[in-house]
């Protein structure tokens, strides 16, 4: 049986980015994980999805869409990853196109940059997007094939 500490240890950084990229918001991506590994936790003899991953991302989704209607308004505030090997303009110049794709990405409906992110970010199958979202496989290819062309048209422009 897996002990609690393996499973978190194992999917923990894959929740967390998931969680980032869902919410926009680093302290929110913690609240997310750490509260989808307790509900995980208390109810892991009820998966229902084929990989363990992909439930982990069904619960991080329901708390973030339980925190959005609750909140019922989003802030965003800025993020900076500073690397000390890279200039300065180097650093601003990576930052604002990271905003810009973060932006990009915020402004598609939730389930659409779920399914982009879940694809792009974390390489899971269409079948357990599909099943994550409650879709058909179909349509979570689509979701990633519009998302994908959104953000590269927006990304485009701004060039």
């Amino acid at each position: 049986m897996l002990s609690f500490e393996d499973l978190y240890i194992s999917y923990s950084p894959e929740v967390y980015r998931f969680s980032v990229w869902l919410s926009g918001n680093k302290a929110d991506a913690e609240d997310i994980t750490a509260e989808t590994f307790t509900r995980a936790w208390v109810n892991l003899a009820q998966i229902r999805t084929e990989t363990l991953k992909a439930y982990l991302f069904t619960i991080a989704r329901n708390i973030f869409l339980e925190s959005k209607r609750k909140r019922h308004e989003h802030e965003d505030l800025p993020e900076t990853f500073p690397d000390t090997k890279t200039n300065p303009e180097k650093i601003v110049e990576l930052q604002s196109e990271l905003d810009q794709i973060r932006g990009t990405l915020l402004s598609l409906p939730e389930a659409d940059r779920s399914a982009f992110v879940m694809r792009v970010q974390h390489d899971l199958p269409y079948e357990e997007i599909a099943r994550v979202l409650n879709i058909s496989e179909t349509a979570a290819k689509v979701k990633v094939h519009r998302a994908r062309k959104f953000i590269f048209a927006n990304h485009s422009k701004k060039d």
